[in-house]
């Protein structure tokens, strides 16, 4: 028996060992999740690497049947793109002065349901958040995923301020815009320029946490359009993701052709590589 099992097991107020058992259940239930992951990627790495499922069975001491079940069964290992064991993610309110009061755009919801719905679907329990009309928003928290840009949130300026290759632009009285310092390139979003067209920019990457004692996966466009994009990518290609970048910080920018009445995406594609940041740091 595990201390903690017996910290549990030896509490006398009925009411408090409910809640300790219960939180504890929950615990357990996202460490399974994860040994469980984790234990697939190895099997999956080691068949990549030209194991037959004979050979990884043979080493590892099980058998060759459990070897593939392990391969084809439980949470798929890209959903450590996502976090681990539990993910929150967080999207900004928004002043509406009609109904006076604090409010989530539309597009800003869609995105945010369907990060929690692809969290969901990895096995990763889910929480919401919401970044403060005044732009406050606690980052140093485990597993957030975050949908802001630099303008609502001056915590969200500073964090997108760490990325050494892609930036957010807004000179005086012109719109805002995101650069890639490496080329030089500038993107802009169609309804800002001319001739107009329904076009946006998203912006996608892991940034570290202002206490340095994890990261940030930040999602934002320069309209709530490009957001939508983001997401859209991820829940179409979040195996690829993974597979170039893992659990390294990184940014890439994603170009978003989109529906003008709905804003929904219909054709997202990268604008530049998934640029790792460790490899610029180094370089």
């Amino acid at each position: 028996m595990s201390d903690e099992l017996q910290r549990i097991t030896a509490i006398d107020d009925p009411y408090l060992l409910l809640r300790e058992v219960t939180k504890r259940l929950a615990d357990a239930q996202q460490e399974v999740t994860e040994l469980a992951r984790l234990r697939r990627r190895v099997v999956q790495d080691l068949h990549a690497q030209g194991l037959s499922y004979a050979q990884i069975a043979e080493k590892a001491g099980l058998s060759r049947g459990r070897i593939h079940q392990i391969r084809h069964t439980g949470p798929a290992p890209e959903g450590a793109f996502l976090g681990m064991g539990a993910v929150t993610v967080v999207t900004p309110l928004r002043w509406d002065a009609e109904k006076k009061r604090p409010v989530v755009a539309m597009a800003d919801m869609n995105s945010g349901k369907r990060l929690e719905e692809l969290a969901k679907s990895y096995g990763l329990a889910v929480s919401s958040g919401h970044v403060l009309v005044s732009g406050e928003v606690d980052l140093n928290r485990d597993g957030l995923i975050v949908v802001c840009g630099p303008g609502m949130s001056e915590a969200m300026k500073d964090l997108y301020a760490q990325d050494p290759i892609l930036g957010w632009e807004h000179p005086e009285g012109e719109p805002w815009a995101l650069v890639d310092r490496r080329t030089g390139a500038r993107y802009n979003a169609g309804a800002d320029i001319e001739p107009r067209r329904p076009h946006d920019v998203g912006y996608l990457g892991r940034l570290p946490r202002p206490d340095g004692n994890g990261s940030v996966l930040a999602i934002a466009g320069i309209h709530t359009a490009g957001s939508l994009g983001v997401v859209h990518l991820l829940t179409s290609d979040l195996n690829t993701l993974w597979g170039q970048v893992g659990e390294r910080h990184f940014s890439t920018l994603v170009s978003v052709e989109y529906d003008p009445e709905t804003d929904e995406p219909q054709s997202v594609e990268l604008l530049c590589p998934l640029y790792l940041h460790e490899e610029e740091a180094t370089a």
